[in-house]
């Protein structure tokens, strides 16, 4: 009930705002209005005080005019009359009638409910500080569709660089900071963030599902990234988190803050991936540049987003809807998720194989409840080969686990549901300080074999993809 409230509390806040933005509008148009009318009508002074004029010259005059008006009638023509014709501009023939809104009204609210009516879940990327906007840069980058990207940051200079539309960049603790970033500090972070809780609620209102992604261990990231998701959660908004902890030469100081932004992020989420910068440094080459690593992760943050995001938005021979991913994910702790692409005659049991022994799976799928896996495939393929694949993922999970399938060779598996049994594991803390309650997306270190021999494909998200076009932040 507590819950319900907020989310009511919140909605009749956001549908304030609209209003008083609406009304401002409106008196803007009046104002326009009304200096088009004094100009009209000290035409039309001028024009009936003229003398030696003919009638057909006056004529004339008269559709002058009009064509002006109708010019100008169409350069300040505005969305929001689509929806407010009351307060259009003056028509009609000598413009001097005005115009009878219940028509035109009427087929927008048409047109609205014809849009309303078009069941599409609403997904939202929010990257959090440096890190997630650059995330959300290489997102773009790789045009993803079906999601609505935002950048939140206190550094209003590395939002400027971002592609992302600059009316989904939101600069938050703008009197906090007055846009010159976090300085390292968390707690600057979440300050910020507090000061610009109303404009986050604005930012995800209206979403099904909201990824939030940052890079932990900085200030921005770390210390906003909670209190985002946190808004998000409370306005039943399903939410994940995605995030990256640092690599080791990063620093003690940044590994701490990172454990304790992420203990923060756990709380306020459905759904907590956590990917360890790390694990990728056992995948690429040692004469990889640092510029090169920070691209990696920036990547797989990409990844593990579309990874999700894909299932919902791309139909399939068997659909996977939001439904689904949030019967599996809703309330979830602790996913893992696997990504496999595979060629040749065994290429869905290959794909199948490679997404269970995916590098961002750091623990096995055995123990999941919940699971939710895409296959991804030409017109080619045939359903022997959904099969195979179908045999491989169920032969590992639990038989009670929950498992959802559809059928978009590439695949992408979601594993929810784990139970918190890593203190048993007797794992060091080294490999154990991103596993209580959290999805761990990591290299995997069981079967050799991966990052092994001449006939296995690299993963599209491990190839190397070049220097982004945009500066990271």
């Amino acid at each position: 009930m507590e819950e319900m409230n907020s989310r009511l509390y919140m909605e009749n806040c956001h549908m304030l705002r609209e209003n008083e933005k609406l009304r401002k509008k409106a008196e803007l148009l009046n104002q326009e209005n009304q200096t088009l009318l004094h100009e009209l009508q000290r035409r039309l002074s001028v024009d009936g005080n003229s003398s030696g004029k003919s009638k057909n010259r006056g004529s004339k005059r008269e559709i002058d005019l009009a064509a002006v008006f109708s010019v100008n009638q169409f350069q300040n023509k505005d969305p929001f009359l689509n929806l407010h014709p009351e307060v259009s501009l003056l028509r009609g023939e000598n413009n001097s009638t005005m115009i009878n809104p219940s028509d035109s009204f009427s087929e927008s609210l048409k047109d609205l409910t014809r849009v309303n009516n078009y069941n599409e879940a609403k997904i939202k990327v929010v990257g959090v500080g440096g890190g997630g906007s650059n995330a959300v840069n290489r997102m773009i980058e790789s045009a993803m569709k079906g999601v609505e990207f935002w950048i939140l940051n206190t550094d209003v200079q590395a939002m400027k660089m971002s592609p992302v539309f600059p009316e989904h960049r939101l600069q938050i603790g703008e009197e906090l900071t007055r846009g010159l970033g976090a300085g390292g500090n968390p707690d600057i972070g979440m300050n910020a963030a507090n000061e610009s809780k109303e404009a986050i609620g604005d930012a995800v209102f209206g979403a099904d599902m909201v990824f939030v992604t940052a890079g932990m261990g900085g200030g921005t990231g770390t210390g906003a990234a909670p209190v985002i998701a946190g808004v998000a959660k409370s306005m039943g908004i399903l939410t994940v988190g995605i995030v990256t902890t640092p690599f080791s030469f990063e620093g003690r100081r940044r590994a701490v803050q990172a454990q304790e932004g992420i203990a923060a992020l756990r709380e306020n989420v459905d759904t907590l991936i956590v990917i360890p910068n790390d694990k990728l440094l056992t995948a690429v080459s040692p004469s990889t540049p640092v510029t090169e690593a920070f691209n990696l992760a920036d990547d797989i943050l990409r990844q593990g987003v579309r990874g999700i995001s894909d299932i919902i938005t791309i139909p399939g021979l068997v659909n996977v809807d939001f439904a689904d991913v949030r019967a599996i994910m809703a309330n979830a702790g602790s996913s893992l998720m696997g990504i496999g692409t595979a060629t040749g005659k065994t290429r869905a049991r290959d794909a199948a194989l490679n997404a269970i022994q995916s590098p961002l799976l750091d623990i096995g799928i055995e123990r999941a409840t919940g699971i939710v896996w895409n296959i991804t495939g030409g017109s080619d393929l045939t359903l022997f080969e959904v099969n195979a694949a179908a045999e491989v993922i169920y032969d590992l999970v639990d038989p009670t686990a929950n498992l959802i399938f559809g059928a978009v060779v590439s695949i992408t598996l979601i594993a929810t549901g784990f139970k918190r049994q890593e203190e048993s594991d007797g794992r060091t803390l080294q490999e154990n300080q991103l596993g209580q309650g959290d999805s761990n997306i990591g290299l995997n270190r069981r079967p050799s074999s991966f990052l092994e021999g001449n006939s296995f494909e690299i993963p599209e998200f491990l190839r190397k993809k070049g220097r982004s076009r945009y500066p990271r932040a």
